[in-house]
């Protein structure tokens, strides 16, 4: 079984080696897709430099530009269906995920599930070094999610995901629309709706040490009213 990180980019030049380090040496033999949106930082140029080092099991897609979250992750998605990876997981470069956490999602998916979120609410609050304003932000922008979509998925708004090949095959990728935050919600939906089973593990997150974070109000604001669009939508299995 093939198993992918795809990891979108901007400005992690103090990170992103270290990421690569830390999920290659995992024992499961999970590959790397690094999606950089031309990073000032020089990230691209040391993950070109790391790919010397490790062969076939690091990859990168470069884009001119900060095109979108949610389009990093149709283009990972798209490369990995082409490339015949079987399990594909999203994840942050900042640590705020921990890659010691990719094997429990790999073991839920193997377990039956199309869908894995690597959940900060599905057994209380966990989340770590947030001031009590974000959190509370996060926390009930869950609800709200859960509330207006009727979706049984305690943290929709989670970045830490696995997909099945199945799910990536099943689910429309150049109908998603939203290409922030909210693709996070949209994509969890959309696997919902479409009967695909979405499951939950439970996980830490830490917010970041190093880096900037990319969160801004018009990401919110796209977020917030694109759920409110969703239930409206008609969502369709890809052909």
């Amino acid at each position: 079984m093939r198993k992918l990180v795809i990891i979108p980019t901007y400005n992690e030049s103090a990170n992103v080696s270290r990421m690569i380090d830390k999920v290659l040496s995992l024992p499961e033999g999970f590959d790397i897709l690094i999606v950089d949106d031309g990073s000032p930082d020089g990230t691209a140029a040391i993950v070109r430099e790391r790919m010397a080092d490790c062969g076939q099991r690091l990859h990168l897609i470069e884009r001119e530009g900060k095109l979108g979250l949610g389009t990093a992750y149709i283009a990972g998605f798209k490369y990995a269906l082409q490339q015949g990876y079987d399990y594909v997981f999203e994840m942050d470069c900042d640590f705020s995920h921990n890659p010691d956490d990719l094997p429990r999602l790999l073991e839920a998916a193997q377990g039956g599930c199309d869908v894995v979120v690597g959940s900060r609410y599905v057994q209380g609050v966990n989340v770590v070094n947030w001031p009590m304003s974000r959190l509370l932000l996060s926390y009930f922008a869950s609800v709200y999610v859960r509330v207006v979509t009727r979706m049984p998925v305690h943290d929709a708004t989670a970045g830490f995901v696995c997909y099945s090949r199945h799910a990536l095959q099943t689910i429309d990728l150049d109908g998603v629309r939203m290409k922030g935050y909210g693709f996070q919600v949209e994509m969890k939906y959309t696997a919902h709706r479409l009967g695909l089973k979405v499951g939950e593990v439970s996980i830490v997150f830490t917010e970041r040490r190093e880096g900037v974070s990319k969160m801004n109000g018009g990401i919110f604001g796209e977020a917030f009213f694109g759920v409110m669009k969703l239930p409206f939508r008609s969502i369709k299995a890809k052909k």
